[in-house]
């Protein structure tokens, strides 16, 4: 029976416990490039004890940002940028992983401390926008996209393609396609956002082409003794939420088959209107039945800052990993502070020596 501070093997690399920290965007780049935020933001957070840390969704290509101040990957200078940022979190004991997307209709918006809102027309910060259909996401976003051709569709393809050789470049050991939270791979696969007639919409198994296509050609690049995963929304929340997950099941075995190692389940927000019943491991049992049914590793976010809850759904085999956010910002030695909740013998282990020798012996300070 695995606990949450067992190793996780997955492929060649092995986390030295079951916790992650998730992408969490930090809009605090300019023009894509990483800089000294990124680099002691992460450098924090790999040292506070978790397995892996994935750096946030970073676009691969400049309108696939959701604002002027996220990250890129479609250069040499973002990647020569990411080198640093990489060798810290390693040194600190961390996999250092990334996840790569393409913001589709939800691009071109404002930091959510300026409005989380569509930047105006006519405002020289803002772009164009695309997606599978010329449809709005709405509320707060109520830009209109334009609808991708198969140009597009094959030229963003590319992208991901080259990003994840950026990536590579960059030292980076885990690799996570971001297909989730109503960005442009979401909004394929959502019957909602996606109106098209040709081959990229109608069927659940058409609406999944895209990123059935994406995934296997940055499989063919992406080193096979390194994890690929994905993080991708199997429920919406939506009132068709049995629908939806069986399709999504049918699409994970296909990513399965196209050789994806970890699968992050997650909400697929593609409509402001979602009721997410938000509480304690509310998405466990989705992802256990995504583990069982499609035959797959899975993790999860959201629900898990109790350290007893996080456990337990590892130990019942509901999740293989657990990610904890937020709880990282608050207190990035969250995974010391649950080793002592949990009674981990030796918690200090989770420290850089440094601060063990401080910590462990007031531990109640934590």
């Amino acid at each position: 029976m695995p606990t949450l501070f067992d190793p996780l093997k997955i492929k060649d690399v092995t986390l030295r416990n079951r916790i992650g920290v998730p992408p969490m965007c930090q809009y605090s780049a300019t023009d894509g490039l990483a800089n000294d935020w990124h680099l002691s933001h992460y450098a924090g957070l790999a040292r506070g004890g978790a397995g892996l840390v994935v750096v946030e969704a970073t676009a691969v290509a400049p309108e696939g940002r959701i604002t002027p101040a996220c990250t890129g990957l479609w250069n040499d200078a973002q990647t020569q940028a990411f080198v640093p940022i990489v060798r810290a979190i390693k040194a600190a004991g961390a996999v250092p992983g990334i996840q790569i997307a393409h913001a589709g209709r939800k691009a071109s918006a404002n930091r959510p401390w300026e409005g989380d809102d569509h930047i105006a027309e006519g405002d020289p910060r803002g772009w164009d926008t695309i997606a599978p259909s010329a449809i709005a996401f709405g509320g707060n976003l109520p830009k209109v996209p334009r609808a991708m051709t198969l140009d597009d569709i094959a030229r963003i393809r590319a992208d991901f393609v080259a990003t994840a050789k950026r990536a590579l470049d960059a030292g980076f050991e885990w690799l996570e396609l971001h297909f989730a939270h109503g960005y442009l791979a979401q909004s394929f696969f959502n019957r909602d956002a996606n109106q098209r007639t040709d081959q990229y919409g109608g069927s659940a198994g058409n609406r999944g082409r895209f990123l059935v296509e994406t995934l296997a050609a940055v499989r063919e690049v992406w080193p096979a003794h390194l994890p690929l995963t994905a993080r991708f929304g199997v429920i919406e929340y939506d009132g068709r939420d049995e629908e939806t997950l069986a399709e999504s099941i049918d699409l994970v075995r296909r990513f399965r088959q196209e050789g994806l190692d970890l699968l992050s389940v997650s909400v697929g927000f593609s409509t402001p209107k979602g009721n997410v019943p938000w509480g304690p491991a509310f998405l466990a049992p989705v992802a256990a039945r995504v583990r069982k049914e499609a035959g797959i590793p899975v993790s999860s976010a959201w629900g898990f800052a109790n350290p007893e809850v996080a456990d337990r759904v590892v130990r019942d085999e509901q999740l293989d990993q657990v990610l904890v956010g937020r709880n990282h910002l608050a207190n990035p030695h969250w995974p010391y502070a649950a080793a002592l909740k949990l009674g981990v013998e030796r918690p200090s282990w989770v420290l850089p020596a440094p601060y063990a020798h401080w910590l462990q012996r007031y531990s109640s300070d934590v």
